[in-house]
């Protein structure tokens, strides 16, 4: 299948760049997309992206900014953060944060000093490189403690975090990560960030929309700052946001700016705003309880094919496999799978004997498939493409595997995208 041409003024001006955009176009159409951090946006996001707003530079806040002409630009953020305010029910908003990453480092700007304590779930039991782990400038450059999950249940042991958190005195505790597949007990954190003094942040990038759409719990009641992306299943732009209550908010915009940043990306600023206006309808509220429906009934399906997950399933949208028993380390079956037409990443268990780069999981997620119309009813054919692309991996059966693109491509073709050219 070829799509058709979509960007005439790209294609007249660098038809070499145009092709590659065409490419991924074409990708995204046909294969099923499985990484959870990833998911497709609307026509109205994609819009908002590409505006003229690009073409204004707007260092500082709206009414107190250095440039002039700020008169539409000021309005757009502030729509932004009124949505946020609205959707999330935080006392403040900041959406100028570049991404996650960003996002996360203005935290420590704004409540620790370099070398002091903080602690986060450990990078290999599903944690964030900007929780403090030790290659992230924020392991570097404050003393980062880890806590993990039992290696019997593949859940927090929270008696184990209280006792580290007590122990270490952390400035800043993080709970949330990028490999959870269980729902995260923020009240349990703020029970042990209120002993041991600390402040507590949630970051959510993975699980903020299903919060939005109400399928996951709410930090707000229980936490200082929340921190997320506005992508993955929030289905926004790649961009971020800091909440938190009122008392922090200026501290929080100290750090984004001039802590941390120049001017935001106001076409940026302004998908962020449409995203949240999405994400307010009712229809979005049937989006994130499909996610974690379809997640669920995935997990059953590759449970009942002798898959091993960590934590035995999922209570959200990710699923986290150990491929140990199957004989086939995660990096040889995601790729094979990527040729099968099914995109996932290669991903490290708790526990994993293997190196990160080479790891014993794959991680996969319901996002995607789920904007595409996906239901309950597909997942177990979902399952058996795993299954026999994991088992072609091992084998090196490069026929089974175009065999799956093949049916997998049907399956996309009957399902659109949301943004790709039809």
């Amino acid at each position: 299948m070829t799509l058709p041409l979509s960007h005439p003024a790209l294609s007249t001006t660098d038809p070499e760049l145009a092709a590659l955009v065409g490419a991924e176009e074409q990708l995204q159409s046909e294969t099923l997309r499985l990484i959870p951090s990833e998911n497709y946006v609307s026509q109205a996001v994609l819009e908002a992206s590409g505006t003229v707003l690009q073409n204004k530079y707007s260092e500082g806040y709206a009414g107190r900014r250095y440039y002039e002409g700020q008169q539409n630009i000021d309005q757009v953020e502030r729509l932004a953060v009124a949505r946020a305010k609205s959707l999330f029910g935080v006392e403040h908003a900041n959406v100028q944060p570049y991404s996650g990453s960003p996002a996360n480092l203005a935290v420590y700007l704004a409540f620790a000093e370099p070398g002091d304590t903080v602690m986060g779930m450990a990078l290999p039991m599903g944690g964030h490189l900007t929780h403090g782990w030790g290659v992230s400038a924020t392991g570097k450059w404050f003393r980062g403690v880890q806590y993990g999950v039992r290696q019997d249940t593949g859940l927090i042991d929270f008696d184990e975090v209280r006792e580290l958190a007590l122990k270490e005195r952390p400035k800043v505790i993080f709970c949330g990560g990028t490999a959870l597949p269980r729902t995260i007990d923020f009240a349990a954190f703020a029970e042990i960030a209120r002993e041991a003094g600390a402040v507590l942040v949630a970051d959510v990038a993975h699980i903020a929309g299903l919060i939005a759409g109400g399928a996951h719990p709410s930090p707000v009641p229980h936490v200082d700052v929340v921190s997320t992306t506005t992508h993955k299943t929030l289905r926004g732009p790649r961009g971020a946001m800091l909440m938190s209550r009122e008392e922090h908010a200026k501290a929080i915009d100290k750090a984004v700016f001039p802590g941390l940043q120049g001017g935001p990306h106001n076409q940026t600023t302004a998908a962020i705003a449409v995203a949240l206006h999405e994400a307010a309808q009712p229809s979005f509220r049937d989006y994130a309880a499909q996610v974690v429906a379809n997640a669920k009934a995935l997990a059953e399906a590759l449970l009942a094919r002798g898959f091993d997950l960590v934590s035995g399933g999922t209570d959200n949208h990710l699923i986290l496999m150990d491929l140990t028993s199957k004989d086939v380390p995660g990096k040889v079956a995601a790729k094979a799978l990527d040729r099968a037409g099914i995109v996932v990443n290669y991903n490290t268990v708790p526990y994993d004997p293997r190196k990160p780069f080479d790891p014993s999981g794959i991680r996969i997620g319901t996002p995607s498939l789920t904007s595409r119309g996906l239901g309950t009813e597909h997942m177990a054919a979902v399952a058996a493409w795993i299954d026999r692309g994991v088992t072609a991996a091992g084998k090196g059966d490069e026929d089974e595997l175009a065999a799956v693109r093949a049916e997998v491509a049907d399956l996309m073709a009957a399902h659109p995208a949301p943004g790709l050219p039809a």
